[in-house]
């Protein structure tokens, strides 16, 4: 079997690729997860802003907010506080085990260094 085909059938070639492959894409992962946290969180301000403005508009001027407005601003701030809630958790996934692949990716560093020290000792 050529070494081409040796790679193609295997979802990984190493322990080392994939820790490498994945420390690279974790912090992808966490700042998306920061950034969703932001701009959901500056959405459920907007979203609040405007169904105090309207609760605000009822009391001042006895205008009648329309029925589907209400109820749309509603779900979107339940569903915005729900997606909060999720990328808070996500985030705090991340961060417990960004702590345990860097402890890998350090003790795979400190083993090689010791097979290296080892083979040049031979």
């Amino acid at each position: 079997m050529s070494r081409k085909d040796e790679e193609a059938s295997y979802p990984l070639r190493s322990l080392h690729d994939f820790l490498t492959a994945l420390d690279k894409e974790w912090d992808r992962f966490r700042t998306a997860a920061i950034v969703g946290i932001v701009t959901t969180g500056i959405l459920l301000v907007f979203v609040v802003y405007r169904i105090l403005a309207l609760l605000v508009a009822l009391r001042r001027h006895g205008v009648i907010p329309a029925f589907e407005d209400v109820v749309f601003f509603l779900f979107v701030g339940v569903f915005a506080a729900y997606e909060i809630s999720l990328l808070v958790r996500q985030h705090r996934f991340f961060q417990r085990w960004e702590r345990r692949i860097g402890a890998l990716l350090y003790l795979e560093d400190t083993i090689m260094k010791k097979i290296d020290e080892q083979q040049e000792k031979t």
